[in-house]
């Protein structure tokens, strides 16, 4: 079983506090959808959860081994951050889809990188298609696609669904979904989509840098 634990988490800048004293434990098979106002610290706690953001004070400790102490490397396959407008580099789709194979030294399998795109809704074609040629949509699939193609015991999502389209939000929260129910791992969502924040059977709210968790 996964367990991820924030140990009195702080976070301040300029004098201001964002998080205060923010403690939370989750095990595998957890969804926390993460509310709150603008600025009170949503991103920067999925940042922290992350590797990406130091935090003021406090711990992450995953699997009861701090993050602090993992190479960077290891947190960034074991704790996957998705965003709202994906960073796709390269020429290709396959350029972005071979690079959780080749940072991890594995053999690239081109049939679970063509399944996963006919599970984005996308056609299996597409690997070899132009990243410029990508609409929003298509691109934020092969993002949230990037992420999904070695499972990671846990999947912070930072408000992936903003601005897309029905279609293109249906493909990849079934995504989402479908692993989360095959792997049992933990995710938080941040979002401000008001549906899925209905169907959210768990929540944290952040307000005022303290963190409130509710179950539906």
């Amino acid at each position: 079983m996964t367990t991820l634990e924030l140990k009195h988490v702080n976070y301040s800048i300029d004098d201001r506090t964002i998080l205060k004293d923010l403690n939370l434990k989750l095990a595998s098979g957890d969804w926390v959808t993460v509310v709150g106002p603008s600025g009170t610290g949503k991103s920067t706690l999925l940042k922290i959860i992350a590797g990406l953001q130091d935090a003021t004070d406090g711990d992450v400790v995953l699997d009861d081994t701090s993050t602090l102490t993992m190479p960077i490397g290891t947190v960034r396959q074991q704790i996957s951050y998705a965003t709202q407008s994906a960073q796709l580099f390269g020429e290709t789709v396959r350029d972005n889809l071979d690079f959780p194979f080749l940072v991890r030294q594995e053999t690239v399998n081109e049939v679970t990188q063509r399944d996963g795109l006919v599970k984005m809704g996308l056609p299996e074609n597409y690997l070899d298609k132009a990243v410029s040629e990508l609409s929003g949509g298509e691109r934020q699939r092969i993002g949230v696609l990037r992420n999904l193609l070695f499972p990671p015991k846990v999947l912070l999502l930072d408000e992936i669904s903003t601005g897309l389209d029905s279609e293109t939000k249906t493909a990849i929260w079934q995504a989402i979904h479908a692993l989360h129910d095959r792997e049992n791992n933990i995710v938080l969502s941040v979002t401000h989509d008001e549906q899925e924040i209905a169907e959210a059977q768990t929540v944290l709210t952040l307000h005022e840098g303290e963190g409130v968790l509710t179950h539906e």
